[in-house]
């Protein structure tokens, strides 16, 4: 092990990838704490840290995952507070159950992992405070700047369309962090951190961070062409559309999800639509099969007239695609028009596809 040089990769690590989708990767959710991200739930879904723990194909991590998943994404629809509160439980959960699998050498690991992947404001952390030897008025002053730059971060996450001046003025008080720990951490409290969070373990490639799509509810009610379950899909790249047909912004789609089942199921690719209704037409199962024959849907449609699978999903918007890889992991969400005003939702996405099926 090399714990000075650790530390020091420790100081610089980059963790924005967790925080992409959500605003909340957060272990605290009031105003006057800084922010510790959440990170447990994602690093165990990624591949690299599955080989890490060495789990890869274990069947047991697979329940796993299926059991907090059920939970973990719906949650993410929670008010911020009882979203953090939920994670912390599912968090405690997933230990309680890997404890069961992995040796305390390899559960210490995904310990010092986590604490990697939340770069600086690992030094919140009670354990580590106690260990690093950081007395009562550094943590202030540490918590001062968390606090400065949680602050322009939330002010800047309210901007629509974003601020430069707010982006200039977070980058400069995240440098200021740095900056202060740098002065903070002496030689032998980096030595002290470096062998809390152990040898360098690369967080800037992980991009599989979300959890298992749920298994689709069969209501035993379908349109288009043909009933299918995703644990029937694996090994294929999976485009999961929700809809509503009396919807103008679904209707907008309808033409590329039949272009994606004319053009990409040649490459492995699996297209299912889920009809969720809003109005009581859509309520009506023979309409919802009329008029995906009228759209000439050639893929399968599970009715969902209970939105079962709406909750199941936590989804939120008509339209919303989903993007599953192989392994039956969502990658990537759209909401809305894939073309709304400009915008090109329909390349992202085949863009993605296109890397996916190369996994």
């Amino acid at each position: 092990m090399r714990p000075f040089r650790a530390a020091s990769v420790f100081l610089v690590v980059v963790t924005a990838l967790f925080c992409v989708g959500s605003k909340r990767a957060l272990s605290q959710a009031v105003e006057e704490e800084p922010l510790i991200p959440q990170n447990l739930l994602k690093l165990v879904h990624t591949p690299e840290v599955q080989k890490e723990l060495g789990l890869e194909g274990d069947a047991r991590m697979l329940d796993v995952l299926r059991n907090i998943d059920r939970v973990w994404w719906p949650s993410r629809n929670l008010p911020e507070e009882k979203q953090v509160e939920t994670t912390r439980e599912l968090e405690k959960r997933l230990f309680d159950a890997l404890g069961k699998i992995l040796s305390p050498a390899k559960m210490r690991r995904f310990r010092e992992v986590e604490m990697q992947s939340q770069g600086t404001r690992a030094l919140l952390l009670p354990h580590v405070v106690k260990a690093v030897g950081l007395d009562a008025k550094a943590q202030r002053t540490i918590k001062a700047a968390f606090l400065e730059t949680d602050s322009l971060a939330r002010q800047l996450n309210e901007k629509r369309g974003g601020d430069a001046d707010l982006e200039k003025q977070l980058r400069a008080a995240r440098e200021k962090e740095l900056s202060l720990l740098n002065g903070l951490l002496t030689n032998s409290k980096r030595r002290e951190l470096g062998k809390l969070i152990g040898e360098p373990f690369s967080l800037t490639e992980l991009k599989r961070i979300y959890p298992l799509a749920p298994e689709l509810i069969d209501s035993e009610e379908w349109a288009g062409t043909g009933r299918t379950a995703l644990e029937s899909e694996r090994g294929k790249v999976v485009l999961v559309h929700f809809y509503a047909f009396q919807c103008h912004n679904c209707v907008a789609n309808f033409k590329h999800y039949n272009r994606w089942y004319e053009t990409l199921s040649k490459k492995g690719v699996t297209v299912i639509g889920i009809q969720t209704p809003e109005t009581n037409a859509e309520r009506d199962s023979k309409l919802v099969q009329q008029a995906a024959k009228e759209q000439g849907f050639g893929f399968p449609v599970l009715i969902d007239l209970k939105s079962s699978n709406w909750d199941a999903w936590g989804n939120t918007m008509w339209p919303t695609v989903y993007v599953i890889d192989k392994n039956g992991y969502i990658r990537s969400w759209w909401q809305g028009e894939l073309n709304w005003q400009g915008a090109t939702g329909d390349q992202t996405i085949e863009t993605l596809v296109d890397e996916l099926l190369k996994e």
